[in-house]
């Protein structure tokens, strides 16, 4: 049986139906405790708008591959269990991904506002990009 939405905004109604979505200060706390963040957005957003400290990016076209502990083309880091958050630029894309993972039976959530939020909030950014499949180095401390 195939869903069908009469727009876009139905959609992603649906997709943040099925995930949580966290705060910037929210989603910082859940990595403290072993989340992942993940930046699917493309190196050119990601070079204008920086980047999270110690995320992994993955592109969206490859995100349920890379995510998934049995796929055969997983990130090593991509282990059962793990829990991920994924951010876009302000929040869209990111609901709909998160939504996808969930529905592979992944623990996933997508940050409200995306990286326009993380920065707002007053959370650390790097400068990107980043190649894709690999961490964000770490933030190096004010000094």
């Amino acid at each position: 049986m195939t869903i069908t939405f009469e727009s876009v905004d139905e959609l992603l109604a649906s997709a943040r139906h099925d995930i949580s979505r966290l705060s910037p200060l929210q989603a910082r706390d859940r990595t403290l405790t072993g989340a992942l963040i993940v930046d699917i957005r493309p190196a050119w957003q990601r070079e204008v708008d920086g980047e999270i400290p110690e995320s992994y990016v993955v592109e969206r076209n490859h995100l349920e591959w890379r995510l998934h502990p049995s796929s055969g083309a997983n990130l090593p880091v991509a282990r059962v269990g793990q829990e991920w958050i994924v951010v876009c630029a302000e929040g869209y894309t990111s609901s709909l991904a998160a939504s996808a993972l969930v529905s592979l039976g992944l623990p996933a959530y997508d940050i409200d506002g995306g990286i326009h939020a993380w920065r707002a909030a007053g959370l650390p950014v790097v400068p990107g990009p980043t190649p894709v499949e690999r961490q964000v180095r770490a933030a190096t401390p004010a000094g």
